[in-house]
């Protein structure tokens, strides 16, 4: 068997000593045209730097955490991914771990994804209030995605701009006629970023409109038991006219249970979710939903935290804003008899 060029023959072809030529091949120091010979050399050689011997050197793996609090859900789903390939894009490694919905189990993923030593952490996070987040801050850089960490001030965050989202959903059933509405959200209490209930209860008393709030199982419930409990709160004589959904998910799941029930949509209920996953146009008619941009969220949270870990930057909270997309899962109110 041939053996394995080492570190000592890129430093003998080119006349250099090892450290020089360890620098040259990681980019940290040397001429451009030094650059180039011990490239060349290595090239020709076959050698291939040792990805662990060079996390030591440098104190860097090259690879990211990602938490994702359950890819069930569609958004952050997609939102992993992107996530992923910007990383890649920018020459890092994603080490992505789903907590699947339990906070119990995001907090055991991040003590195993610490003992792996990533660069930086990017997490949707369960349970923003979590104690551990202050002390991983201090060991690594930290962005978060949808609420920021309330016991890491340290740590970065991409949070969205829920009012003006939910005044645009608000605005556009009051222009359609709707006077009752259900608002579906997760059964998890709210947090100061996504103050679900206060914004609710702000915009029904703006638009003079009369809300049933419906709480419901995470996307990793039973999707029968989920329909079924949607259709039990949006039956009856005395229904609201539209349900607004703070995920696509869970619109998705009342667009199930609408059709458990028979009802048209959007004669009967109109729909509207707080998401625009990738194929919420291919949904039926079309779910009309707030678009977060995704693309400007992984932006957001990949470049602060690459500039954390390269440069040194200070990390800090940036706001996305929403903007309403209408498809035709909305119309007019039904007229009551």
């Amino acid at each position: 068997m041939p053996k394995r060029p080492t570190l000592q023959d890129v430093a003998d072809a080119v006349g250099l000593a090892p450290a020089t030529v360890s620098y040259a091949l990681r980019g940290e120091r040397g001429s451009a045209d030094t650059l180039a010979r011990v490239q060349a050399a290595a090239t020709a050689l076959g050698y291939q730097i040792n990805p662990i011997a060079a996390a030591l050197a440098s104190g860097r793996s090259r690879t990211v955490a990602v938490l994702c609090g359950s890819t069930r859900d569609l958004w952050q789903q997609s939102l992993t991914a992107d996530l992923a390939r910007a990383l890649l894009a920018e020459g890092r490694h994603a080490l992505v771990a789903d907590a699947d919905g339990h906070p119990e189990r995001e907090e055991a993923l991040l003590a195993k994804l610490r003992d792996q030593r990533p660069d930086g952490l990017l997490v949707a996070p369960l349970d923003p209030f979590a104690a551990q987040w202050e002390e991983l801050a201090r060991q690594l850089p930290v962005v978060a995605i949808g609420d920021r960490l309330a016991e890491a001030p340290s740590a970065g965050a991409v949070v969205f701009d829920n009012a003006r989202g939910f005044a645009q959903v608000f605005d556009h059933l009051a222009e359609l006629g709707h006077r009752r509405i259900a608002v579906v959200l997760p059964e998890r209490p709210s947090t100061p970023d996504r103050p679900a209930e206060r914004l609710v209860a702000r915009e029904a008393r703006r638009c003079g409109m009369s809300v049933d709030l419906v709480r419901t199982a995470p996307a990793t419930a039973d999707a029968d038991t989920m329909t079924d409990h949607l259709a039990t709160a949006l039956g009856g004589r005395d229904r609201p006219t539209a349900a607004f959904c703070l995920t696509d998910s869970f619109a998705f799941a009342v667009l199930r249970a609408a059709r458990r029930l028979g009802l048209e949509v959007p004669g009967d209920l109109s729909v509207v979710g707080f998401e625009d996953v990738e194929f919420a146009d291919l949904a039926g008619p079309g779910l009309t939903t707030v678009d977060w941009g995704r693309g400007a969220v992984v932006d957001a949270a990949v470049g602060q935290l690459l500039a954390a870990v390269d440069d040194d930057e200070p990390l800090r909270t940036v706001t996305i804003s929403p903007r309403l997309v209408v498809r035709g899962t909305t119309g007019p109110a039904p007229s009551r008899s």
